[in-house]
């Protein structure tokens, strides 16, 4: 602020007289900040994530003799999970899902992708009798651990049945502080292929 400006508004609380609006070039500096996403409260999502239980964190489906699992319902919550542990007629938890990058703007958005890498895996029809999946938090504390079943005579429709629900064992892999979900780059999935039918046919829900 000037000497004037000073003397200006020293001059008008003397006089009683209210302050006039000084020029933007005489004000002080803002000390406003711009405005930065902040990803919803993990609470949020752990709801969510009881909320889709019964429903199913992943869903079976029949199709072009084909066997698929979707990971939809997981997947819109990447930002607040480091992992997605899963297994295949077991209950090792050995497989990882792989999970898109995290963009705070769209925090519920699925991952863009040209692949269905994000959303199912294929198997051979009728392989999968059980799945066994967990969801691990970005703070590394994983969820209940639950057993899922295909539907029986749902035909081609997305269905999952609860078996069982286990609660967690103790960590054998804690997610380290790269395995943060907002990063750049998240690490390929070692031992993972898709052999997927086209996206347009296949890509539900």
């Amino acid at each position: 602020m000037t000497g004037f400006s000073r003397m200006l508004l020293l001059f008008l609380a003397i006089s009683g007289l209210p302050a006039l609006s000084l020029p933007a070039s005489a004000q002080e500096a803002s000390d406003e900040e711009e405005y930065k996403p902040v990803l919803p409260d993990v609470a949020i999502y752990k709801a969510m994530l009881n909320a889709n239980k019964t429903t199913g964190w992943i869903q079976f489906r029949n199709y072009d003799d084909k066997q698929l699992i979707y990971f939809t319902a997981l997947q819109t919550m990447h930002c607040r999970l480091s992992e997605i542990r899963y297994s295949v007629n077991s209950d090792t938890l050995d497989k990882r899902f792989p999970l898109g990058k995290c963009n705070p703007q769209i925090p519920f958005n699925l991952p863009d992708s040209n692949t269905n890498e994000y959303i199912y895996i294929s198997l051979p029809a009728g392989e999968a009798k059980t799945l066994a999946i967990q969801a691990v938090w970005d703070d590394g504390a994983g969820s209940e651990i639950v057993v899922y079943k295909p539907c029986e005579g749902v035909g081609d429709a997305t269905c999952a049945a609860i078996k069982t629900i286990k609660r967690p064992k103790k960590q054998t892999q804690e997610p380290v502080a790269s395995d943060s979900p907002i990063r750049a780059v998240q690490s390929e999935t070692p031992g993972k292929t898709f052999s997927a039918p086209t996206p347009s046919a296949a890509a539900r829900p």
